[in-house]
């Protein structure tokens, strides 16, 4: 007798599936961080920044410095809840935060004369969130 597939493979309880939640730490504490941040100083803008980084990878946001330039002006301050990569050229001066940058997006917006600088220190320098854009 041909055992069936149900009878060869254990089957998983709801309790143990995976969890599509972050596990890296500094991505936790970037993500607690951000919602206090938003609970005490009545912002939205770092709580919706908090759930955009809170979902799965492959839902996690990746934009081009080509994609950001293109829909920013010049002295813009840009929120991305995810990653920023090297790939295009940045037109204009921009101050761009973001939970991670590639090696080539740094060098690059810093030669165009703009900042790249962490979530964490764009929440110091403006805790209310006000003129800042959420690129997406």
């Amino acid at each position: 007798m041909v055992p069936t597939q149900d009878e060869t493979l254990p089957r998983q309880e709801e309790s143990e599936m995976r969890d599509h939640r972050p596990t890296n730490p500094e991505m936790l504490n970037t993500i607690s961080y951000l919602k206090r941040a938003g609970r005490q100083h009545q912002a939205p803008l770092w709580l919706t920044v908090a759930s955009f980084l809170g979902k799965s990878r492959r839902t996690r946001i990746v934009l081009n410095l080509g994609q950001v330039s293109r829909l920013a002006k010049a002295g813009d301050v840009i929120v991305v809840p995810g990653k920023v990569l090297g790939s295009g050229i940045p037109k204009e001066k921009l101050t761009i935060a973001a939970f991670k940058f590639s090696p080539r997006a740094l060098v690059k917006i810093e030669k165009a004369g703009g900042r790249c600088i962490p979530l964490f220190r764009l929440i110091e320098e403006n805790p209310q969130g006000t003129n800042v854009r959420l690129l997406r």
